[in-house]
């Protein structure tokens, strides 16, 4: 996998919205934590735009983000929020100037289709992290923003966290990939779509109805995408919704029986998604997985 280079103080952040609109208002005290950090930001010429409920047409958030690509200023992208959208631009990204011009990209939820493009298309790293719309002053020292400071830093990274009840004890070592559940499903038979076989897959979501969650999962399992993995972690299921008639599980309880004839290690509860804290993730990096039975232990290669 290709490594984009760690950024060093006087290097710039691109801020794009490949999806949904946003505000000026809501990116201000996020750009000033971040230019305190030493790392000057530029708005691609877009990022106000709107058109419907979009960032601009398809055309003009493309646009942005090669513009970001092939400003040789730039070292990292960082996407201003998530909603819909990003999907309707992979068709009009270069893959060849991306390669020839890594940087780090920089998001999660509907940014899920750049990570998978990324990972598929170039063979390149990338960072499922917060976004700028999400920062709050409260959060200014929070693992969600210090964490990923460190992380564009080059520093290494490893998560120690509590065990849950549904865990599976197990060892893995494997490629860190995924993203949004919903976003991976859309993606499903497309030139996005996630090879598995051999990986550790991170998935999350957020306002989903239950049995969506079941149907996505059948479908992971059906199609082959669960079977050969070597880990599953399993982050935030935030804002879960039911029928009138309840479904009768809960979205982690759900994802347990999925995945119940496998004997890979599989982890919940991972701080990471739609919630606080919003741990970083580099998606293309080899970790080391490790559930025991009070712990759960993620360890990012140093060395990819």
């Amino acid at each position: 996998m290709i490594v984009p280079p760690t950024l060093k103080p006087g290097d710039k952040i691109g801020i794009v919205a490949p999806s949904r609109k946003i505000n000026s208002d809501k990116l201000t005290e996020a750009v000033a934590m971040i230019e305190s950090w030493g790392y000057p930001v530029m708005f691609g010429d877009n990022l106000y735009n709107g058109y419907n409920q979009f960032a601009g047409s398809d055309e003009e958030r493309a646009a942005d983000f090669m513009q970001m690509i092939n400003n040789k200023e730039i070292k990292a992208i960082l996407c201003a929020r998530g909603g819909y959208g990003t999907v309707r631009i992979l068709e009009m990204i270069d893959p060849e100037i991306i390669f020839n011009n890594p940087k780090w990209v920089i998001g999660f939820s509907d940014i899920t289709a750049l990570h998978s493009y990324f990972n598929k298309m170039i063979g390149c790293e990338t960072i499922h992290a917060t976004m700028p719309m999400l920062y709050t002053p409260e959060l200014r020292q929070s693992d969600t923003w210090q964490k990923l400071k460190m992380v564009l830093q080059g520093n290494g990274t490893e998560y120690e966290l509590p065990a849950h009840e549904l865990n599976r004890k197990g060892n893995a070592n494997g490629m860190l990939v995924g993203g949004n559940l919903s976003i991976l499903f859309s993606l499903r038979g497309t030139f996005c779509d996630l090879d598995t076989d051999g990986r550790i897959l991170f998935i999350e979501d957020v306002d989903e109805y239950l049995y969506h969650i079941d149907r996505m999962m059948m479908n992971l399992k059906i199609s082959g995408k669960l079977k050969n993995l070597k880990g599953l972690i399993v982050g935030g299921m935030t804002e879960m919704k039911d029928n009138i008639i309840p479904f009768g599980k809960s979205a982690y309880e759900i994802i347990a029986d999925a995945v119940n004839n496998y004997d890979y290690p599989v982890a919940f509860n991972f701080p990471a998604g739609h919630c606080e804290p919003n741990l970083p993730l580099l998606f293309g990096r080899n970790v080391n997985f490790d559930v025991k039975p009070d712990i759960v232990n993620l360890k990012f290669s140093n060395n990819p």
